[in-house]
């Protein structure tokens, strides 16, 4: 990671405040991940149990809430994602960058409120869609601010940060639900939930210091502020080459966006595009289908029903897995390539998930009451250290890199539209499996009770990985935007795409767009990223 904060030769100015800048507002991700991670041990515990039950009683013959409940609990959360993503650009181009996220910042403390609040279950889900909408919007609104503000050569590691903040807060969610889990009254439920004000309050202190992005800024038609906001994430002052030059950069492709028109949804559809949109969607549906979520939805649970003694404690520790397993695919994704850690990640987590489908299935017992018990505690132990090397192969490839990815397949004229059909996939399939899962895995009338056998869905689904890297995904490691158009105009098939290289170069193209004023068809003249949610970690040859 070290060699990857520095600086090359030749670059003007500093470069410390845009990456402080870049990672503090990449803390809005530990929002994200804390409040995805801490219904998995709330759900968990006896007291809320006792509190929000209507009068179901679980296998044990304890007070719980059933399949149809735990379902809407929470997957509420991922539809709230999912309409707070589609929302979040046209927030951010109405009233910019830094006053979205202060106002999505709001919107997840009224969720935050009613959560903490709620003593019966309506007003709990209530509060789980709002917190939702408000971690959606931040999703997409957090990236879109790094990569406007972030310097060029280290775009993707400030990025890529906010990944590492999403795996910080699941970490901070299992240790509160851990510390808090025995408590006999509302603290053990309402600690958890309410921590999370501080988590918004100290992103919504952040954004009303710092600057708006030069680009929002450029595109408002207010080019002196963006010229103050440059300087000052730069160091430079004002009138220096540099910041002139840069701001010309970003003016050059504002205008050279307006020159290709306007552009519709169909035309994501259309020719080329469609190959890569269907890349983007089949890339993070997959991403989700893979089963990260139903570990950090229903972990605890799930550990519970299989006889682990202390799920909790094993909760933490796939939580810190994650997080430490996410450095190295930081380090990694702009050294080895997108295709060779997604391919090797596919076939680590498909082995991982077969032999976690096998030792669970095969060393649990199930009573006629429907509960669980083990008939092999070490088996257990080593289904357990398998959920760990899963773990461990999703963050250091398919977490970051699908982001990564679905950032740089695009061209510009549909970038925002198409981002924010691959986004919405994600947060659809991840609202899917957080709905259907309990039904799936309970025991009861009307309920599949495949308990330890969803992990070979799983499987199937991690095998589906492979295939699907070795004939879709195109490498575009170390190739410009325009560079990454031009691959996907020559190269027909996906694994050929490895040893090619450009024929024109980035200059080339600058040059050739300004000797013909701009034309309409002539190649973008500034990789940057467009309008729009989702995520973009270019890489600077």
């Amino acid at each position: 990671m070290g060699l990857a904060l520095k600086k090359p030769a030749g670059v003007p100015g500093k470069s410390w405040p845009a990456i402080v800048i870049g990672m503090f507002v990449a803390f809005g991700g530990v929002l994200f991940g804390y409040d995805t991670g801490t219904i998995s041990g709330i759900i968990a515990m006896s007291y809320w149990q006792n509190q929000f039950s209507t009068g179901f009683r679980d296998s044990t013959g304890h007070l719980n809430i059933d399949a149809s409940q735990t379902s809407e609990v929470v997957s509420i959360l991922s539809a709230g994602t999912f309409f707070g993503a589609l929302t979040a650009a046209p927030v951010a181009d109405f009233i910019g960058r830094r006053f979205a996220l202060i106002f999505s910042s709001f919107v997840f403390i009224l969720g935050v409120i009613l959560q903490t609040a709620a003593t019966a279950l309506p007003m709990f889900v209530a509060g789980r869609f709002f917190a939702g909408f408000g971690v959606g919007l931040v999703s997409a609104l957090i990236p879109l601010y790094q990569s406007e503000t972030a310097p060029k050569w280290i775009r993707g590691v400030i990025v890529g940060s906010y990944q590492l903040a999403i795996t910080i807060g699941l970490l901070l969610a299992a240790i509160v639900d851990n510390s808090t889990k025995n408590r006999n009254d509302t603290g053990s439920y309402r600690i958890p939930i309410a921590v999370q004000f501080a988590w918004a309050i100290i992103l919504i202190t952040g954004m009303l210091i710092l600057p708006e992005t030069p680009r929002y800024l450029i595109r408002s038609g207010k080019p002196e502020k963006a010229a103050k906001s440059l300087s000052k994430l730069r160091r430079l002052p004002e009138d220096h080459a540099a910041i002139i030059d840069e701001l010309g950069e970003i003016q050059a492709n504002h205008e050279y966006e307006l020159t290709l028109g306007q552009s519709s949804y169909i035309d994501c559809f259309k020719g080329g595009v469609r190959k890569r949109l269907l890349t983007g969607c089949l890339l993070q549906g997959l991403q989700q289908l893979t089963g990260i979520n139903f570990i950090f939805y229903y972990g605890t649970q799930y550990f519970k029903n299989s006889g682990i003694k202390n799920a909790f404690v094993i909760q933490m520790i796939t939580s810190a897995i994650n997080t430490a397993s996410t450095l190295p695919g930081l380090y990694a994704i702009d050294k080895w390539g997108r295709r060779p850690l997604l391919f090797w990640g596919a076939i680590g987590m498909t082995v991982s998930q077969l032999l976690v489908a096998v030792l669970g299935t095969t060393t649990t017992g199930q009573n006629a009451d429907g509960s669980l018990y083990s008939k092999n505690d070490a088996a257990q132990k080593a289904s357990i250290a398998f959920v760990c090397i899963y773990i461990f192969f999703f963050a250091s490839t398919w977490g970051p890199i699908a982001w990564v990815v679905t950032g740089e397949i695009f061209p510009l004229k549909v970038r925002a539209k198409a981002l924010s059909m691959t986004t919405a996939t994600n947060w659809l399939l991840n609202w899917a499996i957080a709905y259907s899962t309990p039904y799936l895995v309970n025991w009861g009338p009307g309920n599949a009770n495949l308990q330890s056998k969803i992990f070979f869905i799983w499987f199937g689904c991690c095998f589906l990985c492979i295939t699907f890297v070795y004939f879709m995904i195109y490498e575009t490691k170390g190739l410009t935007l325009e560079q990454v158009d031009e691959l996907y105009d020559e190269v027909k098939v996906a694994r050929q795409s490895v040893g090619w290289r450009p024929t024109t170069t980035f200059r080339e193209i600058r040059a050739s767009v300004a000797g013909q004023g701009g034309v309409h068809g002539a190649k973008a003249p500034y990789e940057e990223k467009t309008e729009g949610a989702g995520y973009s970690a270019e890489h600077e040859s």
